[in-house]
Formats: C-alpha cells, structure tokens, sequence
C-alpha cells in the first residue's frame, strides 16, 4: 500500500494467525484498491468498466465515504481530481487498517497497536503516540495518550504538496500539519486529510465534529488544538 506497516499485540493468546489475516487483508485490499494497478477494482470502476450493481459492497462504502467528505468540505476533498482519475486512498488506507484492527478485536485481542504509515489504531492502552514536527524529521510537536482510539496525520513532509484543495485544484499550502484523534482510523485519517485540503477554515470544521479532537501547527507555525486533545507532553511547534 505505498507505506510501513506494523503490529504489536500484548496479549499471549492471540497467535500469529491472527497477524498474518491483518496482513493478508492489507495485502488484498492493495490489489483491490489501489488506483495504481490496472486490473484493480478501484482502476476498472475509474475506467467506467464496472456497473453499479457490479461493485463490491466494500467499494461502495468506500465511495459513499468519499462522497460524505466531498460534501462536508464544499468540494475541497474530492476523489475525482481533473488530471488525476479517480483516486480513493485518501480514505482507502484509514478505512482499510480500522478494519484490520477490528480483525484484531474479534479474534480476542485486547492490547494492540496497528500502526500503518504513521496512523495508528490502539486497544486496551494506554499507549503514548509521538506526532513528528512537520518540518524537523527527528523532532516530535506532540505526544499523546490513546486508550481504544484511532491518530492520523497529515502534512506535507513525506510526500510534499500531494494533498489538493478540489476547489481550485491547487495544492493545500495553508496548513502545514494536522493530526485528528477519533474513535476509528476511518475517521481520524479522512478528517485530518479533509481538514488539510480545505487550508485553515478546515481546523474551525474538524474542531467543530464531534468525537474528534484536533491538533494543528498553521502555515506561520503556530499550534491550534482543542481543548480534550490528549496530548502529554510538546516540544516546540516551529523551528
């Protein structure tokens, strides 16, 4: 899926059974999704080869995902990017790996952690989860304690200015990192990506959903973050 993925489970009765099913899932959500393999259902269904009633009850709700954030945003993340065809994994990946976490819950695990690219699922914490500074790769802005919860960054540092604003089809520059605390990864991940396309109205929006909590170094660096935020400890904001 483009990004590290990795798993650590505290609970001795789970075995690597269960692993290996959270990596297959991955592995075939990959070969399912991804808009960069032609013979993908994502690739075929942006080619118009697929009917409605062909599609895949998991494609389906990732396109009713899309179209819910398409519309929250006033059009400012939108899947369907002129130039690009159509492109999900702004909600593929969070969605995919909350679902790998709840493989996880229903084969009995209590205590895990699934981080996948920097997004991550806990249960049974608390867990301490380090957000980088977006712009000093060895520095962390933030840190922060998660119980049963999902954390999702984004920003510019790994990928640069790959996030579009659907509106004006340019990049998002007025934001330089955003992190979203949710219940899923669903969530937290299309929020935070939805948030950093619509620039800074977008953190006056994800502070204003509710069970989301927000934290957000601007493009002048400065931090905005709402008052449950979890976070423990904070190193400086900007360089």
């Amino acid at each position: 899926m483009g990004f590290p993925v990795s798993l650590r489970v505290d609970d001795p009765h789970i075995g690597e059974e269960t692993g290996d099913a959270v990596f297959a899932w991955l592995r075939e959500v990959d070969e399912r999704f991804s808009p960069f393999k032609a013979g993908s259902e994502v690739s075929r269904y942006g080619r118009g080869e697929l009917p409605a009633d062909a599609l895949s009850a998991d494609l389906v709700e990732v396109l009713d995902l899309c179209e819910r954030y398409r519309v929250a945003t006033g059009g400012a993340f939108d899947v369907r990017l002129p130039g690009r065809g159509f492109d999900p994994c702004a909600i593929v990946k969070g969605w995919s790996v909350q679902r790998a976490a709840e493989l996880l819950a229903a084969a009995g695990a209590r205590r895990f952690c699934l981080n996948a690219g920097g997004d991550v699922v806990t249960g049974g914490g608390p867990w301490r989860v380090g957000v980088r500074h977006p712009e000093i790769a060895d520095k962390l802005c933030t840190v922060l304690e998660l119980t049963d919860g999902a954390v999702a960054t984004s920003a510019r540092y790994e990928r640069g200015d790959h996030i579009i604003d659907g509106r004006t089809g340019a990049p998002a520059t007025g934001l330089l990192s955003v992190t979203v605390v949710a219940a899923t990864l669903t969530e937290a991940d299309a929020v935070a990506t939805a948030a950093f396309a619509m620039g800074p109205e977008g953190v006056e929006w994800a502070a204003g959903l509710q069970g989301c909590e927000v934290y957000v170094v601007d493009a002048e660096r400065r931090v905005l973050r709402t008052a449950g935020f979890p976070g423990v400890g904070e190193g400086a904001a900007a360089a």
